[in-house]
């Protein structure tokens, strides 16, 4: 599976999404602490990128100094890092002249402390084909910059277009208890198929998974979770249904919200008719991805059962964006 790229996803199937970007990151001490904890605990599919972060200073320029500091580390992590941006802006730009730089400029960061074992635009532009973008990244992994080539956020029929031109190591998109779409709309199907795995980007259904959401109120000013569709108050308030049978079944379990939201992602991993899935829950700090780790790791099939009911009952008002 070209995936794997020569390395092994640690036993629990976790990945780490501790580099996205934030308002105020946390510092680099806690960053390194936090990276540490995720290997020691299996979890060595980490996910980064140049988006994250402004072009002075993002998560690449954070990975070239912790493998500076921790070099025995690299060949532990696999390291998938997305781009294809135009630089400095969330716009994507497919041409062969930007996926040159930004694959560039991400080896740049990188100097050589870390190899990008998967590199994946961010986004697919919609004013160049597919195969044309994948034609110029499957020269980067001829030439071994890079070890393979993902996508993000993009359909069936897209995955099938791209697998055609060079296997496609991984497919991240958004999937949780709160964002189902891939179950439905043959991405998953498609993934399972060209035996190509997820990687499941905001399993925590952007944090409100974890029980720390209870109201509007409970959400930072400024956070763009204010502008989604799912967070106005009107489909919040059916939304929260959810969000509070979750954390009933928690509580019965005597489990955190977290930890059945994540394990219930895991639970879809290799089903008949769905792909491996790796779940990359977002976590700065030691503690938080201690919480996500730990705990509740598989869930019974009355359980799973159950998840499925209130899914069903309780279905997630407004668009993911």
């Amino acid at each position: 599976m070209p995936f794997l790229v020569g390395k092994e996803v640690g036993p629990t199937g976790y990945g780490t999404m501790g580099m996205t970007w934030r308002p105020q990151p946390p510092a680099q001490e806690v960053c390194f602490e936090t990276l540490n904890t995720t290997l020691e605990l299996g979890a060595n599919f980490w996910n980064g990128g140049e988006l994250y972060g402004t072009p002075e200073y993002n998560s690449l320029h954070l990975l070239n100094k912790y493998f500076t500091k921790y070099p025995e580390n690299a060949e532990k992590v696999v390291l998938s890092i997305k781009g294809g941006l135009k630089k400095g802006v969330l716009i994507p730009d497919g041409s062969e002249e930007n996926i040159r730089r930004s694959v560039d400029e991400c080896l740049r960061l990188l100097d050589g402390k870390k190899k990008i074992d998967i590199f994946e635009c961010a986004r697919q532009d919609p004013q160049v084909p597919v195969e044309q973008t994948i034609d110029v990244l499957a020269q980067y992994v001829k030439e071994g910059k890079i070890g393979g080539i993902g996508l993000s956020e993009v359909d069936a029929g897209t995955i099938r277009r791209a697998h055609k031109v060079h296997p496609i190591a991984a497919v991240e998109v958004e999937m949780s208890m709160w964002s189902t779409d891939i179950l439905e709309n043959d991405v998953a199907k498609t993934c399972a198929e060209l035996d190509i795995p997820i990687v499941a980007y905001s399993p925590l259904g952007r944090g409100v998974l974890t029980g720390a959401v209870s109201s509007l109120a409970d959400i930072p000013e400024g956070d763009i979770r204010h502008h989604m569709s799912r967070f106005k108050e009107e489909n919040f308030q059916q939304n929260l249904k959810l969000i509070n049978e979750v954390k009933e079944l928690a509580n019965r379990k005597g489990a955190a919200p977290a930890q059945i939201a994540l394990a219930w992602v895991r639970s879809q991993s290799g089903r008949p008719g769905m792909p491996t899935i790796i779940p990359i829950p977002g976590g700065t700090t030691k503690d938080k991805v201690i919480e996500n780790m730990s705990g509740t790791q598989v869930l019974s099939d009355a359980e799973l059962a159950e998840i499925d009911a209130i899914l069903k009952s309780n279905v997630v008002a407004g668009a993911r964006y």
